[in-house]
């Protein structure tokens, strides 16, 4: 299995920022004990992909340094360089994961997950949205009518993604969040699973049990991006939920299957997750991609 990397294009943040920045590095340097998973440096996405998703105007600001203080308090990180940079290589890992699963079958970035991002606008730590623009990259390079299945169970609502795809019926955004979380105006998605705070596994997983088969029954992918977000742990000081260790390895257990059974190409990215011991967050991400590599060995494509 092929996992890319972008971890050393770093974005330098004030001392004491509540984003893990250091949580893609101690990733990648875990996956560097898997021998059944090869590591690839992540190319930057050019403006002409970016362009597939975002409006000219506001990917012209991004790269110009011309966004407001508003613009980048709603972000949440100061432009520069660096910021852009990142951004870039961000979006170009999630595209060099759903190219390398239509091959092999699955795929993984050690990043990604920007499901915040508008076409018009960033928000909530991201800057341009990676799944929209590699979904939108997938199509053009593989088939304009390919379906493509958007399983985000990030513990905040996808909502750049939901507005992105709103009116597009070849894309199936599926969303499992805190009802009372982030963001606090939520967008609609093609299903909209909100969850209580508290919610525990056994909950949790009926109700993605559930929100897979609506999902089937509804639309006919031809390929699956999975937004495997760290953040429904229990110990997520964002998240609110209350998943074990366990139930976030059965969480990804479900989807890869649901992937698996119906010959799905499966990409998946990181997202979120906030827990004040960051190894926490990197062991729940690395459980995610190593199940991945090992289920995925066992299957041919």
């Amino acid at each position: 299995m092929k996992a890319f990397y972008s971890d050393h294009f770093v974005l330098p943040l004030p001392a004491g920022h509540r984003f893990p920045m250091s949580k893609y590095r101690l990733l990648r340097e875990a996956v560097e004990q898997c021998t059944d998973i090869e590591l690839v440096e992540a190319e930057a996405a050019s403006d002409a992909q970016i362009l597939l998703t975002h409006e000219p105007r506001y990917v012209q600001r991004v790269l110009r340094g011309e966004l407001t203080p508003v613009e980048q308090r709603e972000i949440g990180f100061p432009w520069s360089p660096a910021m852009v940079e990142r951004s870039r290589r961000s979006a170009g890992a999630t595209i060099g994961a759903c190219r390398a699963a239509v091959i092999d079958g699955v795929a993984a970035n050690l990043a990604g997950g920007t499901h915040h991002a508008y076409r018009d606008h960033g928000s909530g730590f991201c800057v341009f949205n990676d799944v929209a623009i590699a979904a939108r990259m997938l199509q053009r390079e593989t088939n304009r009518s390919l379906n493509v299945a958007v399983i985000d169970l990030d513990v905040h609502q996808g909502d750049g993604t939901a507005s992105i795809f709103q009116h597009d019926s070849s894309v199936f955004t599926l969303s499992l969040h805190g009802e009372r979380n982030y963001p606090f105006r939520k967008q609609q998605s093609d299903l909209d699973v909100p969850l209580p705070d508290g919610c525990d596994d056994d909950a949790y997983l009926a109700k993605l049990s559930s929100a897979l088969s609506q999902l089937t029954k509804a639309f006919k992918p031809g390929f699956v991006i999975y937004l495997a977000g760290a953040d429904p742990h229990e110990s997520d000081r964002l998240g609110r939920l209350k998943l074990t260790r366990s139930g976030m390895r059965e969480r990804d257990a479900m989807v890869m299957h649901f992937a698996q059974a119906r010959g799905l190409p499966l990409a998946i990215v990181m997202a979120g997750g906030y827990s004040t011991d960051i190894q926490t967050i990197v062991d729940i991400h690395f459980q995610t991609v190593q199940m991945a590599a090992q289920l995925y060995s066992q299957q041919a494509f």
